[in-house]
């Protein structure tokens, strides 16, 4: 519609123009050569227009025909340069299909037409790694790195190959390095944490966590979560080196950045139990059994309350199981307590409720022993222990990401090194089937001959022996 409009108007100006022309006597008359002309001004205007545009078509075509050459070279090289940029993806695609020959091939040709090396070395060093050729590729890396719009890449895979091969001070080098170039790279800020960690560099990794917060790459919850934990483990290395006061000072750290980082409280404990701050260390026991109850906690509130007699003992962990009353735990702390004290009474008092539905290994082992400490009752306590072999064994630090799993906290996993994965919980339950069939064929086995079946109570499944009574 617009483009109608525009030819409307410049045809009425050329009409108008014409017609005022038209209505404009005049005469021009030229005298040239010995030649006189005589005309009027409107026939020499359109002279004049006419000439003006032969002219420009006459000069437009020499343009064409000086560009002509140029315009082949120009074509021939964008042809070149897309069957160069078509090697280079085909390439790509052979790397990603992991397809050695064909990316080889592919990118001896990409660097063969493209007259670009920075977009050709990082195909030939993947078509290298892929043939296995690690050295060449290494080559391709380092030769990336003296080029600025490559260096990053390049860097990258030799960081990649430095972890491969588990050269760990190499791989912090080329990660520290990559940092300083792309500060705000996550996936070089998560690298260097990782070798970090792995390495007990514990200050330096508290240092990249804090640039990763500023940089939005953790949200807070998670930058105070990891400074917590690595709080900690500063906490652990000082009281390895005898500092306890640094130690106290690393783990009240931690609990500042997360009050439920339960090895934390215990080392708070811990440290204030060596320095004689008993009332101190039993409020923040009390404090945790109210919020998460765990049984390294009966232990350290029986030394903060001087409990040296199993009697003594009883009382200590009755008065802590009051801050969680009904937990499992609370049950359990002082159901043990109760068989250590010989009190049967009460220790079957809080183990009945809690074995009538699918009772967990712990809870089975310690109804073996009441029934056979109680009343002698061998055959009722090899029944339970055959359920325990077949029951949930009992809680411990499983990593959520390889499912390993550990009786003490550790900063990382012993098998995977991920950080901060250990969650106290009950371990996947597989059963035991060789122990099942042995507990069975005790069970069936003549009775003849009296059996102890459990030395101590504390002790787990596998600490369990089947020993002969001596006379």
């Amino acid at each position: 519609m617009l483009r109608t409009l525009r030819y409307f108007i410049l045809i009425a100006v050329f009409v108008a123009g014409a017609a005022w022309f038209a209505d404009q006597p005049g005469s021009v008359s030229v005298q040239w050569a010995g030649y006189q002309i005589d005309t009027s001004f409107a026939v020499l205007s359109i002279v004049v227009a006419v000439i003006s545009i032969v002219v420009a078509l006459i000069y437009r075509f020499w343009i064409f025909i000086a560009r002509v050459p140029g315009n082949m070279g120009l074509a021939w090289q964008v042809r070149r340069r897309n069957k160069g940029f078509a090697a280079l993806t085909k390439g790509m695609v052979a790397v990603a299909a992991g397809d050695s020959e064909e990316a080889r091939r592919q990118s001896r040709r990409a660097e063969g037409i493209l007259s670009d090396p920075p977009l050709t070395m990082l195909l030939s060093a993947q078509a290298a790694q892929l043939n296995g050729d690690e050295r060449a590729a290494e080559r391709f890396f380092k030769a990336m790195t003296d080029n600025a719009e490559t260096e990053f890449l390049g860097l990258r895979g030799l960081l990649n190959q430095a972890m491969a091969r588990g050269d760990t001070d190499d791989a912090i080098a080329l990660a520290r390095q990559a940092h300083r170039l792309k500060p705000n790279s996550e996936w070089v800020s998560e690298s260097l944490f990782d070798l970090q960690t792995n390495s007990a560099l514990w200050l330096d990794a508290s240092v990249t966590v804090r640039e990763a917060a500023r940089n939005k790459h953790l949200s807070q919850e998670q930058s105070e979560r990891r400074q917590a934990v690595l709080s900690f483990q500063l906490s652990i290395a000082a009281e390895q080196d005898g500092d306890h006061e640094a130690a106290l000072k690393y783990a009240r750290a931690a609990l500042s950045k997360d009050d439920t980082l339960l090895p934390a409280v215990l080392g708070v404990v811990r440290a204030w139990v060596k320095m004689g701050r008993r009332r101190k260390a039993g409020g923040m026991i009390e404090k945790a059994w109210k919020q998460s109850p765990h049984p390294d906690l009966v232990e350290l509130y029986k030394q903060v309350r001087s409990a040296d007699d199993t009697l003594a003992a009883v009382k200590a962990v009755e008065r802590l199981a009051g801050y969680n009353p009904g937990h499992v735990e609370s049950e359990l702390a002082i159901a043990r307590a109760a068989l250590n004290a010989d009190l049967w009474g009460q220790a079957r008092q809080r183990l009945e409720p809690i074995s009538v539905d699918e009772p967990s290994a712990r809870i089975c082992r310690m109804m073996a022993a009441l029934e056979e400490a109680e009343h002698g009752d061998l055959a009722a306590a090899r029944q339970w222990l055959m359920q325990a072999s077949m029951a949930d064994p009992d809680p411990a630090y499983v990593c959520g990401n390889c499912g390993h799993t550990v009786r003490d906290w550790h900063v990382t996993c012993d098998n995977c090194q991920s950080f901060d994965r250990y969650v106290w919980r009950v371990p996947p339950h597989a059963v035991d089937l060789t122990r099942l069939l042995e507990v069975q064929r005790q069970t069936r086995d003549d009775e003849a001959e009296p059996t102890v079946l459990i030395e101590h109570e504390n002790e787990k499944p596998d600490d369990i022996a089947i020993k002969p009574f001596s006379a």
